[in-house]
C-alpha cells in the first residue's frame, strides 16, 4: 500500500528529525525504523531533503488550518492568544517546534533547503499579519504604527520563544511564561478600552 508506506516514511523521518537532528538524518536509518527497503525512499520523496520538507509540510498543513479555525471562530483576541499559547504548547510536546527550528537552522548552510524553507515559514508570516491586521479594524485603534510592524513583532517574539524553550532555557532565565501571560493582559486591557466602530447609516 503506498499510502500507508508513505505515512510510515513520514513517521520514522520525523521522529528521526527531532531526536537526532538533520546533520544525522540517515535514509537507511529512516527505511529500517519504518520498516521498508530505502530505495522506496527515493521513490516517494527523490531523497533526504525532499523527506524532510514532507515531513514539515504534512505538519504544516495541519497546524494552519488549526490557526485559520481559530482566527475564524472568535474575534478577541486575548482568547486567539491563550489559545495560542495553548496550541504552542502542545507543538512543544509532539515536537514541531523543534522540528521547524533544526530545519531553520539547518537552512542556514544549505541554499536548496533554505529556497524551500523560507516560502513555507513565510506562509505563517502572512497568517499572523493577516489576523493583526482584522484586529486592529475591528478593535478600531489609532496606532502610530503599521499592523505589518506589529505582526513582524509577534512573529520574532514567537521566534525567539521557540529557540528559547527548544534550548530549555528555565523560566527563571527566560521569563517565558511571564512574556505570554502578560501579553495576554495586554490583548484584555486594550479590549476593554476598545471603542465599538460606528455603523455607517443606510445611504
Amino acid at each position: 500500500d503506498g499510502a500507508a508506506t508513505r505515512a510510515s516514511i513520514l513517521q520514522s523521518a520525523r521522529r528521526r528529525l527531532v531526536e537526532g537532528g538533520y546533520a544525522h538524518l540517515n535514509v537507511r536509518d529512516i527505511a529500517r525504523d519504518a520498516g521498508v527497503n530505502h530505495a522506496l525512499i527515493g521513490y516517494h520523496f527523490r531523497g533526504k531533503q525532499q523527506l524532510v520538507l514532507a515531513v514539515l509540510d504534512e505538519a504544516n498543513k495541519a497546524l494552519l488550518d488549526r490557526q485559520s479555525r481559530m482566527y475564524e471562530g472568535t474575534s478577541k483576541a486575548s482568547k486567539q492568544w491563550q489559545q495560542a499559547c495553548d496550541f504552542y504548547d502542545a507543538d512543544l510536546d509532539s515536537g514541531f517546534v523543534h522540528l521547524l527550528v533544526e530545519l531553520m537552522a539547518a537552512s542556514f548552510h544549505d541554499e536548496a533547503l533554505r529556497s524551500e524553507f523560507l516560502p513555507r515559514l513565510l506562509t505563517w508570516h502572512r497568517l499572523i499579519e493577516a489576523a493583526v491586521t482584522d484586529f486592529i479594524e475591528k478593535s478600531n485603534l489609532d496606532l502610530p504604527v503599521s499592523a505589518q510592524a506589529i505582526a513582524a513583532w509577534i512573529r520574532w517574539f514567537w521566534t525567539g520563544m521557540e529557540f528559547s524553550m527548544v534550548r530549555r532555557i528555565p523560566e527563571k532565565d527566560g521569563r517565558q511564561r511571564e512574556a505570554l501571560k502578560a501579553v495576554g493582559s495586554w490583548l484584555r486591557q486594550v479590549e476593554r478600552a476598545a471603542k465599538p466602530r460606528p455603523r455607517r447609516g443606510k445611504s
